[in-house]
């Protein structure tokens, strides 16, 4: 080997280690709320338990098949005319074995892939299930929680959070109100489509308490990276107490001081609009109940708010996310449909101040 192709030899040696190392270096995270290979609820954990044998046994293939592509490269390579290999075909044992254990092996994924696939389809039934019809929406997510009543008629309606009892199943319903959209909850299910003008259904559960966050899986235009979500699993009196507390109105008489956001969110702002265009605060005088954005009858009672993209602090004074979000939502959130209604400084504070008192 000349010189030449020595340094050659061990650039191409050195540059397939560092390429190596960064790709571990990238799939490690101290804090990885997605990760679908850490799964808590029952249905991650089938998924989870029919992936890694099938991920195993792909392994195993492409090591014996690119092991033995090597060696044949490497033993057979031609030196010279002289050394070609000799020829062979027609060995009628060996292709009926390389028949049969690739039949074998594709038999031994497809049952179990089946059955899972069956079982994770299945409406569970019974009394303590919790139904919820999820409505994707560009780009924020409507849940309607379809045995609430609520005073007055409807269904108790969220928006971006969905909260569930622990060890529950919960039956989503699931459509869009404009184009395909994707839900995804990586520690409790798989992905299911949310398609416009269809029906499609997807089942959780989560016997534990906790946060678990989401986010749309399809392409849906620009915002689609700021349609996220996230499932709080709260035990079942905890569970109650939120149902309680949500079911009823807002407060119709704020303190004194939120007075000025009290009655600027009925005023026309910019272009005649009022925040009941698009928003319903249920027990406040003028809300008509509108569906084009999210209900904030108790939102100060979330833990984010603009599709789950941005957190909302107990104590929102200041320029904080929810000011941000106030001054210039398109800025903040590329493509949102609320649009910026130039609000003076005077104006966003009054609308923090009363929109933090709706618990």
């Amino acid at each position: 080997m000349t010189g030449r192709n020595a340094r050659r030899s061990r650039r191409t040696v050195w540059t397939a280690l560092v390429t190596l190392l960064g790709l571990v270096a990238v799939a490690c995270a101290r804090n990885a709320p997605q990760d679908t290979l850490s799964p808590v609820g029952p249905i991650a954990r089938q998924e989870d338990h029919l992936f890694r044998p099938v991920f195993w046994i792909a392994v195993a293939v492409f090591v014996l098949v690119e092991g033995l592509l090597v060696v044949a490269l490497i033993k057979f390579r031609q030196r010279s005319a002289a050394d070609a290999p000799k020829q062979t075909h027609g060995n009628q044992r060996l292709e009926i074995l390389w028949t049969i254990i690739p039949a074998m092996l594709l038999a031994g994924i497809a049952i179990p892939t089946v059955l899972t696939i069956w079982d994770v389809a299945a409406k569970p039934v019974g009394s303590n299930v919790v139904n919820v019809k999820v409505t994707a929406h560009q780009w924020w997510w409507e849940y309607e929680y379809t045995d609430q009543k609520i005073q007055g008629g409807g269904n108790l309606k969220t928006a971006n959070e969905l909260v569930i009892p622990t060890g529950r199943w919960v039956y989503l319903t699931m459509t869009s109100a404009d184009v395909i959209h994707s839900y995804w909850v990586p520690k409790l299910a798989g992905k299911q489509d949310v398609i416009p003008g269809r029906i499609t259904h997807l089942k959780l559960r989560s016997n534990d308490p906790g946060v678990f966050r989401g986010q749309c899986a399809e392409f849906c235009a620009l915002s689609h990276a700021n349609m996220r979500l996230r499932v709080i699993a709260y035990p079942e009196q905890q569970f109650d107490d939120w149902l309680a507390r949500e079911m009823g109105p807002a407060s119709a008489n704020p303190p004194p001081a939120n007075a000025a956001g009290f009655g600027l969110v009925a005023s026309p702002l910019q272009g005649g609009n009022t925040c009941f265009s698009c928003h319903t605060i249920r027990g406040h005088p003028g809300s008509a109940g509108s569906a084009v954005g999210p209900d904030l009858t108790h939102f100060a009672s979330r833990t984010s708010f603009a599709g789950s993209m941005f957190d909302l602090a107990p104590e929102e004074l200041g320029r904080t996310n929810l000011y941000n979000w106030l001054e210039n939502p398109p800025g903040v959130k590329p493509g949102s449909i609320m649009p910026d209604y130039n609000l003076t400084d005077e104006q966003i504070d009054a609308l923090v101040a009363y929109l933090m008192t709706l618990k």
